[in-house]
């Protein structure tokens, strides 16, 4: 397994989708420091929130292209062959995968992380502004919610990329989770408030959310951002809760990927 892992680590970093992922990041963090200048009170403020939506966007995105290239391209090629010619599990070279994606996506958050801090702390110039940004422990566990989030889509990805016999189709369905999932949580508060009185709306979607919520995962509990921005820290119930939902969610999908792909027939 550590073995594919390894491979993995060597083929995402050289693969030409990080290199141009991961300098749209660089270039996210950017625009939100510039954000900064456009709130004459809040400069810091709005510079983090941007940043956090641009890393949590570049983070999934990153763990979309390697899920492709690492898994579904190499089905679709026939070049897992290679690999499965080992006297190992089936198991093993998607486990080790995922391992790879992982540690991937661990080095571009604590990479992007980092410059995002900075910047977030010289945005706004020496502007003092009356309630100030944390960019210690509240930061880099908002950093850890995102990072979990990313591989929650990863682990989604991997599942149908051991199903799908189309190569792009794991992307794009990883794509689509990761936006459903991430609105799903705003969608079922409105409609649990009454939709602004339209019962009409409220009687079409919410038996569809209702059982929408037991198979797409809350992504938006795993954004805490309001606690480096605005100080109040999160109920530790709900960053567990939120967690363990994002572990379990992570373990059924990897189950899945494994059984389907040990079964799978590859002519």
């Amino acid at each position: 397994m550590f073995e594919f892992a390894l491979a993995g680590l060597r083929s995402g970093i050289r693969g030409r989708s990080f290199q141009a992922v991961f300098f749209l990041g660089l270039g996210l963090i950017g625009i939100a420091y510039l954000s900064g200048y456009f709130s004459p009170r809040q400069p810091r403020t709005v510079a983090l929130d941007v940043g956090l939506s641009g890393f949590r966007f570049s983070l999934v995105l990153l763990n979309l292209f390697w899920v492709q290239e690492l898994v579904a391209r190499e089905i679709d090629r026939r070049t897992v062959l290679f690999s499965l010619a080992y006297p190992i599990p089936r198991g093993a070279f998607l486990l080790g995968r995922f391992l790879a994606v992982l540690v991937l996506s661990l080095l571009a958050a604590v990479i992007m992380g980092l410059l995002l801090g900075i910047a977030v702390v010289f945005a706004g110039g020496q502007y003092v502004q009356e309630f100030p940004i944390s960019v210690g422990l509240s930061y880099w566990t908002v950093l850890a919610g995102l990072w979990l989030d990313a591989t929650v889509v990863a682990a989604f990805t991997m599942c149908m990329a051991s199903l799908a016999t189309v190569s792009f189709l794991p992307l794009v369905l990883g794509a689509a989770f990761a936006i459903g999932g991430k609105a799903l949580g705003a969608a079922l508060d409105y409609i649990g408030r009454g939709a602004d009185g339209d019962t009409e709306l409220v009687s079409r979607f919410s038996p569809l959310l209702d059982a929408a919520r037991w198979v797409l995962p809350d992504l938006s509990r795993l954004d805490w951002r309001e606690w480096p921005m605005y100080g109040p820290m999160p109920k530790l119930e709900l960053i567990g809760y939120s967690s363990i939902m994002a572990l379990a969610y992570i373990g059924l999908m990897l189950a899945v990927a494994v059984v389907q792909f040990s079964r799978r027939e590859f002519a």
